[in-house]
């Protein structure tokens, strides 16, 4: 990266042996990573006061509820909900979903009947309170609620894969800026999915190793707890990319137990408060990488979920779009070291 007190780095590819996917690292194009900052409100309507629907008291506005936690009373701490305004229709899809093309006509592709689940996990009661605002235990119980809703999906043989996600910040993607998550269940394992568990077997044959358990580099390390890693990726897509991986392998994020649901959100708000002091609050996607729900004994071997943390710093352009390559302006080993010397209060 360019700066007056290091020399200039020169562009660089690299290529992710776990998302199978280059990336060119030109820190010329971009300014110190001390100077990123995102300068706009990160939530839609950062109005503590304002109440809303996702708001304790306010759960009649809301879509039918799935469970809360505790499961009785109305002091509930998480709520698990169907989403009102659903991407696919709620549903079990069918052993055999395929859409016919009418007669008489070519399809240029295939199609399934658009039928799943899409749920809505409220973090908390409190609308001023955020995620990283919340305890280690009390992200675990977050944690712990969509391992639950998980395994009520994974007895549905025709649901393939769950993806975990959070939006925060309206350039994010969130409509809301009351703390949740979202939890989407499709009748298809996602291309990026099929593309990173068959990248992850390619060179577990070529070298017998994990692709994820080998990401350990010093240069590349954020933090460290008891079971869990935090690190830039080495071909990080953007810039200050985190990914929290299990200490342990293993291939299913709905495997965690309570022990390791508490540590991974003790170090998952460290993250999140190191992010939002050295990028002043900046929006960000979380996304849980875990594996289709019916995997084969060989499949297990080489494929490990993670957490992947992305701030919203940079737009995607007519390049990336169109070649699926990403530019990134911060190298892996600069970002790292920055988070790594971020100061948080305790």
């Amino acid at each position: 990266m360019a700066s007056s007190d290091s020399p200039t780095r020169s562009p660089q590819l690299r290529k992710d042996v776990v998302t199978n996917r280059w990336v060119i690292f030109s820190p010329a194009r971009a300014k110190r990573p001390t100077d990123f900052k995102f300068n706009s409100p990160a939530n839609p309507n950062p109005n503590p006061k304002q109440e809303c629907p996702f708001c304790i008291g306010h759960e009649h506005e809301c879509a039918p509820e799935i469970f809360r936690l505790p499961p009785r009373g109305r002091d509930w701490k998480i709520r698990v909900i169907e989403n009102l305004y659903p991407a696919i229709s709620r549903g079990v899809p069918d052993d055999h979903p395929l859409v016919q093309a009418p007669d008489g006509e070519l399809s240029a592709g295939r199609a399934l009947d658009g039928v799943g689940f899409h749920d809505v996990v409220i973090e908390t009661p409190v609308h001023s309170v955020q995620l990283c605002d919340l305890s280690p235990l009390e992200i675990g119980r977050v944690f712990l609620a969509y391992k639950s809703r998980i395994q009520q999906i994974a007895s549905y043989e025709s649901i393939k894969y769950v993806q975990v996600f959070k939006n925060h910040g309206a350039s994010a993607g969130a409509s809301m800026s009351h703390s949740h998550s979202q939890m989407l269940a499709l009748p298809i394992v996602p291309p990026a999915v099929s593309a990173r568990i068959e990248s992850m077997k390619e060179y577990f044959n070529q070298t017998g190793k994990c692709g994820i358990c080998e990401v350990q580099g010093e240069d590349l390390l954020v933090d460290a707890s008891t079971h869990f890693l935090s690190v830039v990726p080495y071909a990080a897509t953007f810039p200050f990319e985190i990914w929290i991986i299990p200490r342990d392998h293993s291939p299913h994020f709905h495997d965690i137990g309570d022990e390791k649901a508490v540590d991974l959100g003790g170090l998952l708000k460290l993250m999140l408060r190191k992010l939002s002091l050295q990028l002043d609050n900046p929006p960000f996607n979380l996304m849980i990488q875990t594996s289709p729900l019916q995997i084969n004994a060989s499949d297990s071997s080489h494929s490990h979920w993670f957490l992947q943390i992305v701030p919203q710093l940079t737009g995607v352009g007519g390049f990336e779009m169109g070649s699926g390559c990403y530019i990134n302006f911060v190298f892996p080993e600069d970002a790292a070291k920055v988070l790594r010397e971020v100061n948080v209060p305790v």
